[in-house]
């Protein structure tokens, strides 16, 4: 099934679609280990799950459209396949299209990914597909359903975040039908985000992503590497379980369960939990949203 239908079919009725992200340790994922977790997941009727991918051909590139196929024939999860396009030629990129429908993707997230170590922004530039928006168009000519990535703060290396809400509306433009958001810490930063969208002409859902943090350090590396904010609560809890590891991951789950019930009460369009191949966080975000009454 398409992501844009389960959307258009959400709104008719009032409901937030519900999904979940397989985020590979390490980059990798192998197809036993994705049933398992596949399996789990699909106890929580998660209206989509998607599937990373780590570009360059390495990590779990080759398996991505393998996994999205296994969720949705084996497990009738409709399923979204990551593809990241700064390595890609317009050769690989067709390989990768053929690959895809082979395995019955329907649907597909296009990401810029991360720079090739040794890669700066001007070689970047000049890549055939350097930007995400330049993706896209190719994917929905060859009949994807295809979403992209949206950043409540604005992208790392994005000057303000008035440029990044522009850069959202051309990739609307060159035809994503949904925006999956970058993780954030705070949810007033995802409401102003929401409101500029607005403005801006974004008419495409954006469901929100949300990751809780597990570690001091973990935390330290999604505020480099996203340029997330940390609001004071946060601070605390770091503060409060610093020497206690255990205490410190559940007082995270539990902080990224209540940003979830409070974007739901907001009429958010949807809600992506960054599971981190750990159905124990799918479980508690879904809890949480059905002892709030969110969902059934």
């Amino acid at each position: 099934m398409k992501v844009a239908d389960i959307f258009s079919s959400a709104k008719a009725t009032g409901a937030q679609p519900i999904s979940f992200e397989m985020f590979p340790p390490k980059g990798e994922l192998t197809l036993e280990h994705a049933r398992e977790v596949a399996e789990q997941f699909q106890d929580l009727h998660p209206d989509f799950v998607s599937v990373t991918y780590s570009a360059g051909g390495s990590g779990n590139s080759g398996a991505t459209a393998k996994i999205a196929s296994m969720l949705t024939h084996d497990f009738d999860i409709a399923s979204v396949a990551h593809l990241t396009c700064i390595s890609l030629t317009h050769d690989e990129l067709q390989r990768k299209i053929d690959e895809m429908r082979q395995a019955g993707v329907e649907n597909v997230l296009a990401l810029r990914g991360d720079l090739p170590q040794g890669t700066n922004a001007s070689d970047a530039a000049r890549a055939e597909y350097p930007y995400a928006k330049d993706l896209i168009p190719a994917l929905v000519d060859a009949g994807f359903c295809v979403g992209a990535a949206a950043y409540p703060e604005g992208h790392i290396t994005c000057e303000n975040l008035e440029l990044s809400v522009e850069h959202l509306k051309q990739k609307q433009d060159a035809g994503a039908s949904f925006f999956v958001t970058q993780l954030f810490f705070d949810n007033e930063c995802f409401f102003r985000f929401r409101e500029m969208a607005d403005r801006a002409g974004i008419t495409v859902p954006i469901t929100a992503g949300i990751m809780p943090f597990m570690s001091k350090a973990q935390i330290q590396r999604m505020v480099f590497m996203c340029g997330a904010s940390l609001p004071s609560p946060i601070i605390k809890l770091l503060a409060r379980y610093e020497d206690d590891p255990k205490a410190l991951r559940q007082a995270g789950i539990d902080y990224a369960c209540q940003q979830f019930v409070g974007l739901s009460k907001e009429g958010v369009d949807g809600l992506h939990v960054y599971t981190m191949n750990r159905p124990d966080i799918a479980q508690a975000a879904v809890q949480a949203l059905r002892d709030a009454g969110a969902i059934a």
